[in-house]
């Protein structure tokens, strides 16, 4: 495994998460899931065996590591013992108000909601959490409102014009509960089958 960086394996682990969601979104059976999941576990292996063999962490530690987190960011479901609580939440809101309790309280120096957003993600994905984050916070004053005079896709003129249509198209998009990262994919996916259809020869 010489040859084999972390750096090297991202774009693996990136197109094997993006090969799952393809996967859900498109319907495919439990069998094609399996296996799709297990290509994303595989590169979760190949990264702790890195750093095992440079002596930092196995992949039980980063196990170990997922179990404790999952249950000090979950007092709502899991007791500190790792046993389920009697009750749970009756509500999303509820259960998500109380994971970003824990969250700030883990990290009380972090004070920018946007912290933490990789930005690697694709640009709409990113939009979305952006704005999800400045929701959560319940900035009052602080959250720049989305342009509400967003316009029309013939009418922008430049690029900065085009990123501000797409962002209050994202904006738009959260308000109603969608997801506009995976609207996009699925509109792709329509476009591509649309257009296979009518070049395939008659």
């Amino acid at each position: 495994m010489g040859a084999l960086t972390h750096e090297s394996l991202v774009e693996y682990l990136l197109e094997e998460a993006f090969e799952v969601a393809e996967t859900i979104e498109t319907g495919a059976d439990d069998a094609e899931l399996q296996g799709e999941l297990g290509d994303v576990l595989l590169q979760v292996v190949l990264h702790a065996r890195l750093a095992e063999e440079r002596g930092s962490f196995a992949f039980d530690d980063v196990a170990r590591g997922l179990s404790a987190k999952m249950v000090r960011r979950n007092p709502h479901v899991f007791r500190p013992d790792g046993s389920l609580q009697e009750s749970f939440p009756a509500t999303v809101e509820e259960i998500v108000q109380k994971w970003d309790a824990v969250k700030r309280a883990e990290r009380p120096e972090r004070k920018d909601p946007f912290e933490g957003i990789p930005h690697a993600l694709p640009a709409l994905a990113k939009a979305q959490k952006a704005l999800d984050r400045a929701a959560r916070a319940g900035s009052v004053g602080g959250e720049p409102a989305v342009s509400r005079q967003a316009r029309s896709p013939q009418e922008f003129e430049t690029e900065e014009e085009l990123g501000e249509l797409l962002l209050a198209v994202v904006g738009s998009a959260h308000s109603k509960g969608f997801d506009a990262e995976r609207a996009l994919r699925g509109a792709v996916r329509r476009y591509q089958a649309a257009y296979e259809g009518t070049a395939a020869p008659s």
